[in-house]
């Protein structure tokens, strides 16, 4: 029996602060931080009767302790969703939240159920990247990849021999950008109305609460950067500058199709248009966004002059300028990371997909002009993930 494919939406999005690693959420487990989002985005959304969730996916990179245990399901319980709401763990390393929303997304779109949380936690500090992994020795024995293809530091140096006209002049000076811009978008309220404030404890100081992001270093300057270590090669460009860093946090979303919206009275801040998925050469993952987004144009029938709103994950600044420089987009365009990103506010891996889409969508609500955008990052172990979508706030010409 043939099905119409249904229309879906991002109906709402949130987040926690993100900390340090071994930093404000240092004594506070991984489920408890996703978990607040999930209550969250039922308290901002009362017309959603917890029944009508029909999955949760959440993503975590390290499956391990309290990012284990099937934890889409576990997190569900424990938010006070019904017991017969389902849930699942998915893993895409850095691409975690994004796929859980593309995943449930497909679900949505075939029919299969109305509406889903979709999002990602990671606790760094706590779990840091690798641990428990065991790597199949043929990886490297046989050649498959090169051994940098495991450390995403070096992966980034060998971005940089692929685009030489990328210096470290240029990534420091996007760093400090993604640092002043973010400082601004604090400045003028734009990021805090979807922060999700975390009680937090400490054995010497006693409670806290968690309400800003603990990365963020303002008044960063090119010779602060300038001054920084590059660990994964002598003389190299890569920094902790330059770079995300190693975080806590955790991102959760509400995705529905549009009937279902309407019903329930939610109003969507954008509408899915399509997505993409790509494998690139694991010694370059950071070159991911550019087939995932010529994937995503593809489908869409789109091209990238048609895309007027960016979020790109910040995971290295040269990722980030590789993609610009590969479709002619200058380091310092307006239309891209506008709020900062991760170098700014940190990558705590699994849950940073969801964070580009609720900064999108604040770029939809404050640019009615813009009808298309995209959220895009790169993944671990050589891929990239881009999503495209459409402003339901448009107020331009559709003819």
């Amino acid at each position: 029996m043939p099905r119409e494919i249904r229309d879906v939406v991002f109906v709402d999005g949130v987040r926690t602060p993100f900390g340090k690693a071994k930093g404000q959420y240092a004594e506070t487990r991984a489920d408890d931080l996703v978990i607040k989002c999930i209550r969250e985005l039922l308290r901002r959304n009362p017309s959603l009767p917890p029944e009508r969730v029909d999955e949760v996916a959440i993503a975590a990179t390290t499956q391990i302790g309290d990012q284990g245990l099937t934890i889409g399901r576990t997190a569900a319980l424990l938010a006070g969703l019904p017991k017969t709401t389902p849930g699942y763990s998915i893993d895409r390393m850095c691409a975690g939240a994004m796929t859980a929303v593309t995943t449930a997304a497909s679900g949505i779109a075939f029919g299969a159920y109305d509406v889903a949380v979709a999002g990602g936690v990671e606790h760094m500090g706590r779990h840091p990247m690798g641990e428990g992994v065991d790597p199949n020795p043929r990886i490297i024995a046989e050649k498959l990849v090169d051994p940098s293809a495991l450390v995403m530091g070096s992966t980034a140096e060998n971005l940089h021999d692929r685009y030489p006209s990328i210096t470290k002049a240029r990534t420091d000076a996007f760093a400090v950008a993604s640092q002043e811009k973010a400082a601004k978008a604090y400045a003028n309220g734009l990021i805090q109305p979807d922060l999700v404030p975390i009680a937090i404890r400490s054995a010497e100081q006693g409670w806290g609460l968690a309400t800003t992001d603990e990365p963020m270093r303002p008044g960063t300057t090119l010779e602060d950067l300038a001054k920084l270590k590059t660990p994964f090669r002598p003389h190299g460009r890569i920094t902790a500058g330059n770079s995300a860093g190693i975080n806590d946090g955790a991102t959760a979303s509400i995705i529905a199709s549009a009937d279902a919206a309407e019903e329930l009275g939610l109003t969507p801040k954008m509408k899915l248009v399509s997505y993409g998925w790509a494998g690139v050469e694991p010694e370059v993952m950071g070159i991911g966004p550019v087939p995932a987004t010529e994937k995503a144009l593809k489908m869409a029938g789109l091209t990238i002059d048609d895309i007027q709103a960016f979020e790109v994950n910040e995971a290295f600044a040269v990722q980030v300028l590789a993609f610009l420089e590969h479709y002619g987009i200058a380091d310092d365009d307006s239309r891209v990371n506008p709020y900062g990103g991760a170098i700014a506010f940190g990558h705590p891996l699994a849950s940073s997909g969801v964070r580009l889409m609720v900064q999108l969508a604040k770029q939809f609500e404050q640019r009615p002009e813009v009808r298309y955008g995209l959220t895009t990052m790169c993944v671990g172990l050589g891929m990239g993930g881009t999503v495209i979508w459409e402003n339901p706030n448009y107020q331009g010409n559709k003819g």
